[in-house]
């Protein structure tokens, strides 16, 4: 018997959350952000599964942060184009950017300098960066006209020249700051004539002026809510990861005993409490609080005591059938159906669902299902 933690990644609910977010923009392009591993998924399995999809369907393109996530995807023999969101990191990578076809972001004067100065055989596709408001990366907007000037008169470098942003909180409720950064980013786009590249998922699922061109939904695809309010769109979205362990021993608590490190959880009454498969050493978040959800037999089951390494420990009392090797959801889709979300269980780890699906280790086995 190996150890029973597994995270199942489901791609046909993959496919289903980037063909939603397609349909809530269906006047823009939709690139599929797929960086860190695809959000800890495997971008790979996750890009195949993608580009398997019909004519029509399947994406224009990936995004990813860097050369070198890229370079795994044509290792694994995807073909579509890759967009770097961070550009080149070094004017020595252009030469990469060029053999593996990938389109780059430009952000800051040295690398607009870096491309100027290469001659590549074919132009490379530019998606020009804009400080809209977020203060991360990009050019100030007073300075963008004067960039896409000479990138513009720069044929045989840049091509296909795009305008991106990124909003930083289109997940809020409030929406004035939001506001300001789309008015920058339209008056550009229609001074330069420009496709622009503006709505990451809470704006996809929630801005439709925001659309553009392009949106480039990442987290939803995974099937994590990002907006503050859910709206009908994001109540769509479709658990990708169950992070499913199973029960290795269970023993009874008197009142007043306590379990685990520190003594943190305390019986209130007689109690029966599983050990389960999974801990930090798997990327389950130790900051997890007593009585952050898991679904045991596909029912809810408070955690009792701080997460171990190698273990944690759950309040199993009220479900007496429970026993030696039952499943334990800790988030994702039950056996029997029952939904515990990633975003909730972010909740309880005072955390966001992105830490914890990108903090999954690579010691839990990744197992992947497709029916289409």
């Amino acid at each position: 018997m190996t150890r029973p933690l597994v995270a199942d990644i489901d791609l046909d609910a993959f496919r289903h959350n980037y063909a939603l977010a397609r349909a809530q923009a269906p006047g823009s392009r939709a690139l599929a952000v797929i960086k860190a591993d695809g959000y800890g998924h495997g971008a790979v399995a996750c890009a195949r599964a993608l580009e398997g999809l019909p004519d029509g369907e399947r994406p224009p393109a990936f995004a990813v942060a860097c050369l070198e996530e890229a370079e795994r995807l044509r290792e694994g023999g995807i073909r579509t184009p890759i967009l770097l969101l961070e550009g080149i990191f070094e004017a020595a990578e252009l030469e990469r950017v060029e053999a593996l076809s990938l389109w780059m972001a430009v952000h800051s004067d040295w690398q607009v300098e870096a491309l100027l100065a290469y001659r590549p055989a074919r132009p490379i596709p530019v998606w020009l960066k804009v400080d809209s408001g977020m203060h991360r990366l990009g050019f100030a907007p007073a300075a963008v006209p004067a960039v896409w000037a000479r990138l513009a008169a720069a044929p045989g470098q840049a091509t296909d020249l795009h305008l991106m942003s990124h909003l930083a909180t289109a997940d809020e409720a409030d929406t004035r700051a939001c506001c300001d950064q789309l008015a920058r980013m339209q008056a550009l786009a229609d001074r330069l004539q420009a496709p622009l590249c503006l709505a990451n998922s809470p704006a996809t699922l929630a801005w439709p002026e925001a659309h553009g061109a392009w949106v480039r939904p990442g987290v939803m695809l995974y099937g994590s809510d990002p907006l503050e309010v859910p709206n009908a769109a994001s109540q769509g979205l479709q658990p990708v990861m169950t992070l499913r362990s199973a029960i290795i021993a269970v023993r009874d608590i008197a009142p007043g005993e306590a379990v685990g490190y520190g003594r943190r959880w305390q019986a209130t009454r007689p109690s029966r409490i599983a050990t389960v498969a999974g801990g930090y050493g798997d990327g389950y978040d130790r900051h997890a609080a007593d009585g952050t959800p898991t679904l045991v037999a596909g029912r809810r089951a408070p955690l009792a005591g701080k997460v171990s390494m190698d273990m944690l420990t759950v309040d199993i009392t009220d479900i007496p059938e429970a026993e030696i090797g039952t499943e334990v959801v800790l988030w994702g889709r039950a056996t029997n159906g029952a939904v515990l979300s990633i975003d909730e269980v972010a909740h309880h780890c005072d955390t966001i669902s992105y830490t914890l699906l990108t903090g999954v280790l690579p010691r839990v086995p990744r197992r992947y299902s497709c029916q289409v």
